[in-house]
């Protein structure tokens, strides 16, 4: 069948996600899958509309390892990175999602079926209004201290009372976390580029309350965003040492592998790279250079799950697991679901537990449950969850289409 329209739905600043775009493409006999993507909404717009739709419109929607390849060719040819790729990777998810429709599976069955049938989770302790701070506006949280603080803010609690917030994961039914304590630090030091011991026992503080409160009941993986410039990076590395952390996660940007490289041998904690990288050839380097011990794959930033799917099996060629990133939307938790259920090496999938409860949950009709530190597999045909038809009627979004015209 062909691809008859594609939609997009972007959100106003004051919607919960600002930064998030929803797509959707339609086929002939009216199915319809669902994709999204995650900064920069209004360009990858714009990329959708006035290049990707007219390569994809009236084209067989099966065809999609072909449809990706038309779309990535062209944008490479000026420069493939950010926007472009954004969009590619929110296409590509949709057309898996209408594949498993048509086959009347998920689509983790369109890859090979499982190889975890539970899948082990980890809660990102932001809280429910994190990374929502609009385009064009810098995604750094104010790190303010309240008196009253929100319940549901887990960030709050990370950054000040850090063994409450273990405690209640766990009686939630999470074994692992994710906390960021050096961030606010490397927001009073420009660019990163130095870091103070005083500073150190600070960052420290959220982690020692963690190990206090529970023990080594849960695991704890540090998030750093890509702040810190190495030698700095280094420092806070060897400092983290003694509480036994699952993994470092972007204290210094992937960009340069020799840094990263460095970075690993300095320490003894694992290193995981990164959300950050794009396709298969930022990856290719990192593995080479064996410069991390875990692979971190953002479905709807990389590529989609075609690519990603690449990426997976690249790395257990070189004998690395990988854990799939979530902060931003529905789709890309469930892209990342079916991509790790399916991997032989799959280790984790992120979650913020604050978007499961008060934000994914305005916009889709199934999320999963996290119990005994996992979560449960989609079961329904494609990806798993239908997208609210009436979102782009509501106040604050915005649904532009484009139609298929066949030639007369």
């Amino acid at each position: 069948m062909t691809i008859t329209k594609i939609e997009t739905i972007t959100q106003a600043p004051g919607c919960p996600q600002p930064n998030l775009i929803f797509v959707i493409v339609h086929t002939a006999d009216g199915l319809v899958g669902h994709g999204e993507t995650y900064y920069a909404p209004n360009t990858v717009e714009a990329f959708i509309h006035e290049q990707s739709s007219h390569l994809l419109l009236g084209a067989d929607e099966s065809r999609i390892e072909y449809l990706w390849r038309l779309q990535f060719d062209l944008a490479c040819r000026f420069g493939s990175r950010g926007a472009e790729i954004r969009a590619i990777s929110a296409i590509d998810v949709a057309l898996w999602d209408i594949a498993g429709q048509r086959a009347g599976v998920p689509i983790y069955q369109l890859l090979g079926g499982t190889t975890l049938e539970k899948l082990p989770v980890y809660n990102t302790c932001g809280g429910p209004s994190y990374g929502s701070g609009g385009p064009g506006r810098a995604n750094r949280t104010p790190y303010v201290r309240s008196d009253s603080p929100d319940p549901r803010d887990d960030l709050w609690f990370a950054m000040y009372e850090a063994g409450v917030l273990a405690q209640d994961l766990l009686d939630d039914g999470f074994t692992a976390m994710k906390v960021w304590p050096f961030d606010p630090i490397s927001q009073r030091v420009d660019g990163g580029r130095l870091i103070s011991k005083s500073d150190l026992r600070e960052g420290v503080r959220p982690l020692e309350q963690i190990r206090h409160a529970v023990g080594d009941g849960i695991e704890i993986m540090l998030e750093g965003h890509g702040y810190w410039q190495l030698a700095p990076a280094i420092s806070i590395a060897k400092a983290v040492e003694e509480f036994q952390l699952a993994w470092l996660e972007d204290l210094t940007l992937a960009r340069n592998v020799s840094e990263l490289r460095r970075l690993r041998e300095s320490t003894s904690t694992p290193v995981s790279a990164s959300e950050f990288l794009m396709t298969r050839w930022d990856y290719l380097p990192v593995l080479e250079q064996r410069a991390c011990d875990y692979i971190m794959i953002d479905p709807t930033w990389t590529g989609g799950i075609t690519e990603s799917k690449k990426i997976a099996t690249m790395a257990d060629g070189f004998g690395l697991p990988i854990t799939m990133h979530d902060c931003t939307g529905p789709f890309t938790l469930l892209a990342g679901m079916h991509l790790l259920a399916n991997a032989p090496n799959g280790m984790y999938q992120e979650v913020v537990r604050a978007f499961l409860r008060y934000r994914y949950s305005q916009w889709v009709d199934w999320l999963p449950d996290v119990s005994d530190g996992s979560l449960n597999l989609p079961e329904r045909p494609g990806i798993g969850a239908v997208l609210d038809p009436g979102l782009g009627q509501r106040s604050g979004y915005t649904l532009r289409s484009s139609l298929f015209e066949p030639k007369r």
